[in-house]
């Protein structure tokens, strides 16, 4: 992948994260050349890949992000505070992903260069409101409701208020989850079924290719998998995004369960 003879870059923040390594690996296979950050850099295995920096920057260190994005095309900021079970979700989940995020932007805008800021969301970011009925399709004109979820304080609520707060933030500049035994987060996708009547799924893969596909599609914006359950209260479109051009490849809640086994029995964190 080349613009006049040289190749496209592209800055992913969040290197450690599972969405931000496959990303990376997508990014250096297509023909990028990769930065990505991390707290604490060291060696990383997808360096064989291709070429790929490794740069340190913290989401609470303002300007950390210069060297990262200076003079690259593409910033993919996948990189956010996650704390489910936080005692104190305002200052040690909310506040840091809105400054967090601010803090990319401030350092994309003085880079001059970057072409696409492209922001990872979440269906949480979308479905965290009353709902009554079933029936409801929301997409990316649906916001959670940031009053209810402060009032009601129920579950992990502070996730889904740092998203629709950070998403703001992002749009005002330009008009790890374990499977294998871990009740706490099985309590969560509990609760998300119980809220919406779905869990929507997506595979990893596809939602990587949606983030490379919405860089470079001159005319894209938007979105996240429809594939949910039965009968749920509340489907999320991805009506916009695949008008535009995009196409998923994993379109089965079995093709993705699949993927799933066979990398935690990679990871070994699920038997062979």
């Amino acid at each position: 992948m080349s613009e006049g003879g040289r190749k496209k870059t592209a800055c992913v923040t969040g290197r450690n994260g599972y969405i931000a390594s496959v990303l990376i690996k997508m990014l250096l296979q297509k023909g990028y050349a990769v930065k990505t950050t991390v707290r604490n850099p060291g060696t990383c295995r997808l360096q064989a890949l291709g070429p790929l920096q490794v740069l340190r920057a913290d989401l609470d260190d303002e300007g950390s992000f210069d060297d990262a994005v200076a003079g690259w095309d593409y910033a993919f900021l996948v990189a956010a505070p996650v704390n489910l079970h936080s005692k104190n979700p305002e200052k040690e989940l909310i506040e840091p992903a809105v400054r967090g995020t601010l803090n990319v932007m401030r350092s994309c805008a003085k880079a001059g260069t970057v072409k696409r800021v492209v922001l990872t969301s979440l269906a949480a970011a979308v479905s965290g409101r009353p709902l009554q009925g079933s029936g409801h399709v929301l997409d990316e004109e649906s916001w959670s409701d940031v009053e209810y979820l402060t009032a009601n304080k129920s579950g992990p609520w502070g996730y889904p208020v740092s998203k629709v707060l950070s998403e703001k933030e992002t749009m005002s500049w330009f008009p790890n989850a374990k499977l294998a035994g871990d009740e706490a987060a099985f309590g969560v996708l509990r609760g998300i079924e119980m809220a919406t009547g779905c869990v929507p799924l997506v595979h990893v893969a596809d939602l990587c290719r949606a983030e490379m596909f919405v860089a470079e599609e001159d005319a894209a914006a938007g979105s996240c998998s429809d594939e949910v359950l039965q009968k749920p209260r509340v489907s999320l479109s991805s009506a916009k995004l695949v008008s535009e051009g995009f196409e998923f490849k994993y379109q089965t809640l079995g093709e993705i369960y699949d993927d799933v086994v066979e990398h935690g029995k990679a990871l070994g964190i699920l038997p062979s």
